[in-house]
C-alpha cells in the first residue's frame, strides 16, 4: 500500500508552531493549489494540472479558462523540517510539499464532532 502526497502551491498564513502537553511540536500552515481547465468550445472540458502550452490555446478557440483552488492544511512534525519551515516558509512562498494524507477527527468548542483533511510533512 502507498499513502502519498506531491503538491505544489502558495503557501496561505505564515506557518505556527504548536505543542500540546506531553507531545511534539508540530509546524502547521496552509497551501493553496489552483487547476485550470478550459471549458466549452470544439471540445469536452479539458482538466488538468497546468496548461502545458498556452500558445496553442490562443491560437485555438478552446473556450474559457476556468480555476478551482483548493486548500490543503500541512503539518511537519519532523525536527528539523519542523523548524525550519517554521523559520523560513512565508505567506505567498511557492513551495513544494510531499507527504501523506491523514484523516482524523476531532470535537469542536460547541461539542460537534468534525472531521479533518491533514498532509503529514
Amino acid at each position: 500500500a502507498m499513502n502519498r502526497v506531491q503538491l505544489l502551491g502558495r503557501v496561505g498564513q505564515d506557518p505556527i508552531m504548536r505543542q500540546v502537553e506531553g507531545k511534539n511540536p508540530v509546524t502547521i500552515f496552509s497551501l493553496a493549489t489552483n487547476e485550470m481547465w478550459r471549458t466549452g468550445g470544439d471540445s469536452e472540458t479539458t482538466q488538468g494540472g497546468e496548461i502545458w502550452h498556452p500558445t496553442l490555446l490562443f491560437l485555438c478557440n478552446l473556450g474559457d479558462i476556468s480555476q478551482k483552488t483548493t486548500w490543503h492544511r500541512i503539518s511537519v512534525f519532523r525536527p528539523g523540517l519542523r523548524d525550519v519551515t517554521y523559520q523560513y516558509v512565508k505567506k505567498g512562498a511557492r513551495i513544494y510539499v510531499e507527504g501523506k494524507i491523514d484523516y482524523g477527527e476531532y470535537t469542536d468548542k460547541n461539542n460537534v464532532r468534525r472531521q479533518a483533511t491533514t498532509i503529514i510533512a
